[in-house]
């Protein structure tokens, strides 16, 4: 590829590609290698660092810069941005007290203290970003976030921002796990980005940093894909989480405030689904930067295949999803058992990553034991070839509680495999009467009965395979999905921009009448 005419984009990543397996990294590896005329550089945010990707990686991706958030070191102390060992001292020396009271402490206290309000003003909140940021380009994060002025800090910020009856049940152990996080969130301020063209944000949450330092220095226009809503889900984490009150509403005040940064600070926001929008636009998207681009997959080689032998006379249902809280496999451990009344052979071949929540895994296991379904439900561990594993299915199942517009149905009927889902995300976008069935998510008793209506009738089957393929062959393409992405790329890089010279001048005025 030509350089000089080819546009060079940061594509940022978080727990997805090129390391990890699921739906965001097959799209993700899908632009990286159908996209033409662009570069790739990949920001991968981990929680350590990773040794070995799970993709090939093409010509086009031209670097892969990671940042482990929870690693117990330094990102610098593990990872080679390529930084002069006297220039990281430097920084340390730079870091004075003074320093830190002079330059850091009242944009890192207004910061805690905006996040808290009950209308964050994200002018506000950019301009504190913008000055965290500019500070960490000359001053040390570990050094100055580790601080005694910091925790000091952070802990007058939370006495003022939080009412009596709420402090008065707060711990020293919750203000301190609650400074560590933030520690963690904001690391991505200490890792210099290479100047790209166009920054590609995959996630509405602190994958935003290094698009945002690059707005800074640069007006990079920023491209935001949202998949499943970062905020929804969060939500649905941290209210379902052990964690005290204190922490969950740190949390939720912390990611609605990024999720606000990102969409005020996006040039343009694709979504993979018209569910997405109302998540947007309630958190303070532009509908006009707004654009639904479907997930596409390669028609040719998901395709209708036979049957493998040794499943021709097994009712089989079968599923690609990694093993954690989101595709809640426990509902889908769950519709096994009650289709295994009706259908005593059933076989349900659950096809994906068993490591990524372990915990979640084990409890899996506990409730195929303690059902007695260790001869009706497997758990097989990644797949390397998805477009022939649909082919062990009669019937394929879905039973995430978020989603954004899932791979898995539309590979699904791709291959000529109908689909029993549940109603999140994008799915009825793709998924309707003719193709499968949809169902309230957890209602695995309702999930059951549409199981074993189409395992129990070949023909419905059959006209569903044929309705499905021509669906995705009419509308769910990978082309269809290139084109898009291409035309995005092309008028964004068309953008004309200007470095920010006067953001922090513009902003400073604001800041004086606050």
């Amino acid at each position: 590829m030509d350089s000089e005419n080819s546009k060079k984009v940061l594509l940022i990543c978080e727990g997805t590609y090129p390391f990890n397996t699921g739906g965001v990294s097959t799209w993700a590896n899908d632009l990286c290698t159908q996209i033409k005329d662009t570069d790739f550089v990949i920001y991968s945010i981990n929680a350590n660092v990773e040794v070995r990707t799970k993709y090939p990686i093409g010509d086009n991706v031209k670097d892969i810069i990671q940042v482990p958030m929870w690693s117990p070191e330094e990102p610098l102390d593990c990872v080679d941005y390529d930084i002069k060992y006297s220039d990281i001292l430097q920084k340390k020396e730079r870091t004075s007290p003074n320093v830190i009271t002079a330059q850091f402490k009242s944009n890192f206290h207004l910061f805690i203290n905006e996040l808290y309000k009950q209308e964050t003003n994200i002018s506000i909140l950019n301009n504190c970003f913008y000055q965290m940021w500019s500070y960490f380009q000359e001053y040390d994060y570990k050094a100055t976030m580790c601080s005694n002025i910091i925790w000091e800090t952070f802990c007058d910020a939370i006495k003022e921002s939080l009412p009596e009856h709420e402090l008065s049940e707060v711990t020293l152990e919750d203000i301190t796990i609650g400074l560590r996080w933030i520690y963690r969130f904001l690391i991505p301020m200490a890792v210099k980005v290479p100047k790209v063209n166009i920054s590609h944000v995959t996630i509405s949450g602190v994958a935003v940093i290094p698009a945002l330092a690059l707005k800074y220095q640069y007006n990079t226009p920023i491209l935001v894909t949202e998949h499943g809503v970062f905020i929804r889900e969060r939500l649905l984490a941290i209210s379902s989480s052990d964690y005290s009150y204190f922490l969950k509403d740190m949390l939720i005040k912390f990611s609605e405030g990024i999720t606000k940064l990102v969409y005020q600070n996006a040039t343009r926001i694709t979504t993979v689904s018209k569910f997405n929008m109302s998540w947007e636009t309630y958190y303070g998207a532009d509908y006009n930067k707004i654009e639904v681009i479907y997930n596409g997959v390669d028609h040719n080689k998901f395709k209708p295949i036979p049957k493998p032998e040794h499943l021709k006379d097994v009712p089989t249902v079968v599923a690609a999803a990694r093993i954690f809280d989101l595709k809640d496999i426990i509902t889908m451990i769950k519709t096994c058992h009650e289709v295994r009344k009706q259908i005593p052979n059933v076989q349900f071949l659950i096809y994906g990553n068993k490591d990524a929540v372990p915990e979640y895994t084990e409890k899996c296991e506990a409730l195929i034991v303690e059902l007695d379904l260790a001869k009706n439900f497997f758990l097989k561990g990644f797949h390397n070839t998805p477009q022939e594993l649909f082919a062990e299915g009669d019937i394929s199942i879905l039973t995430s509680i978020s989603e954004g517009f899932p791979y898995t149905v539309i590979e699904s009927m791709s291959c000529g495999i109908p689909v029993v889902s549940t109603d999140v995300g994008g799915v009825s976008e793709a998924l309707d009467a003719n193709c499968g069935f949809i169902c309230k998510p957890k209602d695995y008793e309702e999930i059951a009965q549409k199981v074993v209506t189409l395992l129990n009738d070949k023909t419905l089957r059959e006209q569903m395979a044929i309705n499905s393929r021509k669906k995705v062959v009419e509308n769910f393409t990978l082309g269809n999905f290139v084109n898009a992405f291409e035309k995005t790329y092309n008028e964004l890089n068309a953008i004309m921009v200007q470095p920010q010279d006067n953001f922090n001048k513009s902003n400073s005025t604001l800041l004086s009448l606050v």
